[in-house]
C-alpha cells in the first residue's frame, strides 16, 4: 500500500475528470423540484434554483431551451446533465423543463395568505397614513445590510436631522421572524410612542425573504399602534408584510423617499414659485402701467382734439363777431348816421342836423335832400 502512488491532478484536469465521471456515470438525469430565484441574464442565459424542503441545486440553461414559461413556485421536472463549474460550483445544465404543478413550498406560503386575507388584515380600510415629515422614527433592520445603509443615506440626503431609533435584527433565517416581532413589540411599549416604524431589507431569494411572510410578523405589524412602512426586497418581490403594511415601499431607498420629502426639491419649488409670483407681479405692473399710459395718451389725444375744435370754433366765432362789429363795418367804407341825440337814424328829414361817423372821422352835417331808395 505504501508503494501505491496517489493520482495527482491540476485543478482544471481534476474538474474535467469529475465531469467525465458524472457524464458517463449518470448521463442525463431527471430531477423534480420547485423553481426559485428564476432570472434571465443578458436575454440569453437562464438561472434558477431547484429545491425541495431540505435540498437545493443550481440550474443553468439558455433562453432558447425554455420553451415553457417558468415562474418561481412552479413544480417542474428538469432533464439535465450534472456538472461542476470551473469555479467549483455544482449545478445542472438543463436540457428541458416540464411543469407538473404548483410547488409545496409556494402552497405552504399561500395558505396563511388566504387565512389572513379572510380576517381582513390586508384591507385598505384599516391602513393608516403616516406623518408628512416624522421627527421620531423606529427602524427595524440589520445595520450591516446594504438595504439599511441605503435607507439611512437617502434619508440623510433628503431631510437630515431626524431622530432614528434602530432595532438590529436578523433579516433572514429561522431566528428572523421572532426578532422582528420582538422589535415591533419593543417600539410599541415605549412610554413616548414613535411616529412611524420602518421595516426594511434589501433584495434576496424567495427563501431569504420568507421570514417577512411569517404569520407572526404579519400579525405584529397589523396590531402595531404605530403606523408601519415596509420596504423589503426589490420592486418585483412581494411578501405578506408588504400586504399588511400601512404603507408599502418597493425598496429600502423607496421607503426613505416616502418617509420624507426632498428638502432641496422643496427649496427649488419655492424659488420657482417666488420667481413666478414676482414675474406675475411685474407683468401686472407693466400691464397696468401700459393701460394707464394708453388711457393717458387717449385722454391727451382727446384734449388735443377738443382743444383744436374749440380753437376752430373760437376762430369761426371771432370771424362772425368781427363781421358783426360796427367798427369793422365802418372799416369797409360804411358810415354810421346819428341824430343830435346820439341815436342812429334811418329816415332823416330835410334840415336835420346829423352826425356822420366813419372809421376815420366824425362829420356834422345838415340834411339838404332826402330821396327814397327802392330795391
Amino acid at each position: 500500500m505504501e508503494n501505491e502512488q496517489t493520482a495527482r491532478f491540476s485543478v482544471s484536469d481534476f474538474l474535467a475528470v469529475v465531469n467525465q465521471t458524472l457524464e458517463f456515470g449518470f448521463g442525463a438525469v431527471e430531477v423534480e423540484g420547485e423553481v426559485a430565484n428564476y432570472k434571465v441574464n443578458q436575454q440569453k442565459y437562464v438561472f434558477f434554483d431547484l429545491k425541495d424542503k431540505s435540498g437545493l441545486v443550481n440550474c443553468f440553461m439558455t433562453v432558447w431551451q425554455a420553451r415553457t414559461p417558468i415562474t418561481d413556485g412552479m413544480r417542474v421536472v428538469v432533464r439535465a446533465v450534472p456538472k461542476v463549474t470551473n469555479w467549483g460550483k455544482f449545478s445542472l445544465t438543463v436540457q428541458s423543463v416540464r411543469p407538473i404543478g404548483e410547488g409545496d413550498i409556494k402552497k405552504s406560503q399561500e395558505l396563511p395568505k388566504e387565512k389572513l386575507a379572510k380576517e381582513g388584515l390586508f384591507d385598505e380600510s384599516r391602513k393608516r397614513t403616516i406623518p408628512k415629515i416624522p421627527q421620531r422614527v423606529g427602524v427595524i433592520s440589520s445595520v450591516e445590510a446594504a438595504g439599511y445603509k441605503d435607507f439611512v443615506k437617502i434619508l440623510s440626503e433628503r431631510w437630515g436631522g431626524l431622530e432614528l431609533e434602530v432595532a438590529h435584527v436578523q433579516v433572514q433565517g429561522e431566528a428572523s421572524p421572532g426578532q422582528i416581532v420582538g422589535a415591533i413589540n419593543y417600539f410599541n411599549l415605549k412610554a413616548e410612542p414613535l411616529e412611524v416604524l420602518v421595516l426594511i431589507r434589501g433584495g434576496g431569494s424567495a427563501e431569504d425573504l420568507a421570514g417577512f411572510s411569517d404569520e407572526r410578523v404579519v400579525r405584529a405589524i397589523a396590531s402595531s399602534r404605530v403606523p408601519v412602512v415596509v420596504g423589503v426586497g426589490h420592486e418585483i418581490d412581494e411578501s405578506l408584510s408588504d400586504l399588511v403594511a400601512d404603507v408599502r415601499a418597493s425598496t429600502p431607498t423607496h421607503a426613505a423617499q416616502i418617509l420624507v420629502p426632498d428638502r432641496q426639491e422643496i427649496k427649488r419649488k419655492l424659488g420657482d414659485n417666488l420667481g413666478h409670483s414676482l414675474n406675475q407681479t411685474l407683468n401686472l405692473k407693466k400691464a397696468l402701467t401700459g393701460r394707464v399710459s394708453d388711457n393717458l395718451n387717449y385722454s391727451l389725444g382727446r384734449v388735443v382734439d377738443i382743444s383744436g375744435r374749440l380753437k376752430l370754433r373760437h376762430e369761426r366765432d371771432q370771424i362772425i363777431i368781427d363781421q358783426l362789429n360796427p367798427w369793422s363795418v365802418l372799416a369797409r367804407g360804411y358810415a354810421l348816421v346819428r341824430g343830435v341825440d346820439g341815436k342812429a337814424i334811418s329816415r332823416p328829414k330835410i334840415h336835420d342836423i346829423v352826425n356822420i361817423e366813419t372809421d376815420k372821422v366824425n362829420i356834422k352835417a345838415e340834411v339838404l335832400d332826402v330821396a327814397k331808395k327802392y330795391n
